[in-house]
């Protein structure tokens, strides 16, 4: 049995001490820290912790996954061993980390939410670039079958709609970001690509119109495909109207500052603005695109190379900005080298984990390897960073030799993607029809340099001492009795069936990269249409959270059941959410179990989404039911335990 105390001790030894910790607190799965200073923490060491399954650090807060029951313990001995936390004063959030990390924040914040639409529309484009493309003996599908002429036409059309109106989805996300009403961003943006204004992808080919006011002339020039002046230009907004609502009497305000606002950040953004940070931009995207086609697959394989220590930076987010820049402008820069070699380094971290998958004989390891490599092949790193790669060292070099390799190849040929998505594997739709056995060439080297250079540093450097593969097989030479016992003992079927009526996904597309990873157990992640959430089976409740969003129960056949409702919901403290049941109560099949207000935690900038898994694997056969449209008639999971 775990000692809660020890474990609780070495924690918070681990991260930097007492005098390092603002606060803690913990969910169904993990243990949260706000810590003042995130470099003194050892994820290393606590990643060796007994009952640890995996650390992420997302933004500002260090999580340690425990999984569901033992988090609860080790939470209560953190609490109890700190005490009264000494209050020190504090920044805000926003003004945490130097001038870099809170520009990437304000990017990775502006742009994520914007990002759907952008890969809507580049997949789109994709699907255009297939009808389109001379692929069947030199000539198009629309060539061969004309009548599917109009198709691929409202296809482009559809596809370009998100790069055109770009401006429109930044001004609304980045006003928003700034503290200005997102409405009025989103009315700036639109009058920015106005279609009176010369559109942006026509300049130097028309002539473009003027404004004549009183002499002076301003030239009326679209901002289709921007990034860089709708930014600034929602920047200045969100500043005049703030300081417009303090000086403004408020039977005014809602007349004059809107007016105000708009009129005074019009002007200037079309005055000097616009014009100054257009060709900064245009400057921006050339640069890149001119540094990476002279230095070739040199420059590929740094870049490559350097990607994964970039992404433990979170600097990566930075990329967003110049990435959605290059593909807006995709007629002169050929689209994106940055998505290419992202899915480089996703595949390379994937092989190095499926390697060691097959050397290690622990079986905690194995456990990670198993969802966290195949998470990494369809576009999610972290798992595989932070789970293994990292933690062994060897298998992160090679994989930054793996993205290196198959990021040279691909700067050699001048491979780039057409669209965002997932990074990975899935990453094919994203590229040129053309351009599919070159990606394809690209993901084979990344792979098999990675997955080889594994297994050499893995016999070299003896990494089976390090993940505890030695202790573990010397540890239990009984374990083939259990095994061939198990084989010819009884089964026992458990059915779940849908808790909330929605969606229902298998838990690996999970919104939560946590639960994706299926660290915490296997399951679904369901889409909620409704906010009451009901018993999956018969059992008894085992865990109710005082915060409300997370319940436990126990089913008759004794497999362990977590519902989690919402995403990062237990910031809510409880409100929203009204429970029918308390923990010791049985339940049967459809038995309400908790009330969750999902438009508030809509509202409070949550995901709903629940998530339904069996922390407890063991020796659990589970197979997931998706479906669109379900509800408790339908059964979402079936495990079945061999005894």
């Amino acid at each position: 049995m775990m000692d809660y105390a020890k474990t609780a001790s070495l924690v918070i030894q681990y991260v930097g001490g007492k005098s390092n910790i603002k606060s803690v607190t913990h969910c169904a799965t993990r243990l949260r820290f706000q810590l003042r200073d995130n470099e003194l923490r050892d994820e290393e060491a606590i990643s060796d912790l007994e009952g640890v399954k995996g650390v992420f650090l997302t933004q500002s807060q260090f999580q340690i996954i425990f999984g569901s029951g033992t988090v609860n313990m080790v939470c209560d001995e953190v609490q109890k061993q700190l005490g009264a936390l000494e209050e020190k004063p504090e920044e805000k959030e926003e003004g945490k980390g130097n001038v870099v990390q809170r520009f990437i924040k304000m990017l990775s914040d502006i742009f994520v939410p914007i990002i759907p639409a952008i890969v809507a529309g580049g997949l789109l484009m994709g699907l255009n670039n297939l009808l389109t493309s001379p692929l069947i003996n030199g000539q198009s599908i629309i060539e061969l079958y004309p009548m599917w002429q109009g198709l691929a036409s409202a296809i482009n059309t559809f596809a370009n709609a998100p790069f055109t109106f770009l401006p429109v989805l930044i001004g609304f996300s980045a006003t928003k970001k700034f503290g200005g009403n997102a409405f009025l961003g989103a009315a700036m943006g639109m009058i920015m690509v106005h279609p009176d204004l010369l559109n942006a992808y026509q300049i130097g080919l028309a002539q473009p119109p003027a404004w004549d006011i009183f002499g002076f002339q301003i030239a009326a020039i679209g901002y289709q495909g921007t990034v860089l002046p709708v930014l600034a230009v929602s920047s200045i907004l969100a500043n005049i109207e703030k300081r417009l609502h303090k000086v403004t009497p408020s039977w005014l305000d809602n007349l004059t500052t809107p007016l105000l606002s708009i009129l005074v950040t019009s002007f200037l953004t079309f005055i000097c603005v616009g014009p100054v940070l257009r060709e900064a931009g245009n400057l921006l995207a050339a640069g890149i695109t001119w540094l990476y086609n002279t230095l070739g697959p040199v420059g590929g394989a740094f870049f490559g190379f350097a990607y994964a220590p970039i992404t433990m930076t979170g600097m990566h987010h930075s990329f967003i900005a110049i990435e959605t820049q290059l593909l807006a402008d995709s007629a002169h820069t050929g689209g994106s080298f940055i998505f290419s070699t992202a899915s480089m380094n996703n595949v390379a971290q994937g092989a190095a984990v499926l390697a060691v998958l097959l050397m290690t004989k622990n079986d905690k390891m194995k456990s990670i390897c198993s969802a966290s490599g195949i998470s990494a092949l369809l576009g999610i790193t972290e798992p595989a960073m932070f789970g293994v790669t990292l933690k062994l060292k060897y298998p992160f070099y090679a994989a930054m030799a793996g993205s290196a390799a198959g990021s040279a190849y691909l700067a050699a040929t001048k491979t780039l993607a057409q669209a965002l998505g997932a990074a990975g594997l899935p990453g094919f739709i994203s590229m040129k029809p053309d351009h599919y056995m070159n990606f394809a060439i690209g993901i084979i080297l990344s792979m098999g340099v990675s997955f080889v250079l594994t297994m050499v540093f893995w016999k070299k450097f003896a990494l089976d001492r390090q993940d505890g593969s030695e202790k573990k097989a010397g540890s239990r030479t009984e374990g083939i009795e259990p095994v061939q016992k198990a084989a010819a003992g009884r089964e026992t079927v458990t059915e779940l069936y849908v808790p909330v009526k929605g969606q229902v996904l298998d838990v690996g597309q999970s919104a939560d990269e946590v639960f994706a990873s299926k660290a915490l157990g296997n399951g679904v992640a369901i889409n909620p249409a409704e906010g009451m959430v009901c018993a999956p089976c018969d059992g008894i409740v085992s865990l109710l959270f005082p915060t409300k969003h997370a319940v436990g129960i126990t089913s008759e056949t004794g497999v362990e059941v977590l519902i989690h409702i919402g995403i990062n919901t237990v910031q809510l403290d409880g409100q929203g959410f009204e429970t029918f049941v308390s923990q010791g109560d049985k339940v049967k099949k459809g038995d309400k179990l908790i009330a969750a207000d999902l438009d508030l935690i809509r509202e409070k900038g949550m995901n709903p989404q629940t998530m339904m898994i069996l922390p407890e694997g063991g020796n659990l056969d589970v197979t997931v039911y998706p479906g669109e449209q379900a509800d408790a008639k339908n059964v979402a999971v079936k495990a079945v335990k061999t005894e």
